[in-house]
């Protein structure tokens, strides 16, 4: 019975956090869980304007 209430929880989390992605993807957003997510520009490289996800 345990294990069927954590395997809910992680359904549940990992539901809702596919569900942030895609409406955060649906609205523009170029790089999520960046604090300037809304106002990044694409670069080349792939990273985000505001420092994240650069090599």
């Amino acid at each position: 019975m345990e294990n069927a209430i954590i395997i809910a929880v992680l359904v549940i989390i990992l539901g809702l956090a596919g569900f942030y992605i895609y409406r955060a993807k649906k609205s523009g957003k170029k790089c999520i869980g960046c604090p300037a997510g809304g106002s990044c520009s694409s670069q080349k490289n792939g990273g985000c304007g505001c420092g994240f996800g650069e090599q």
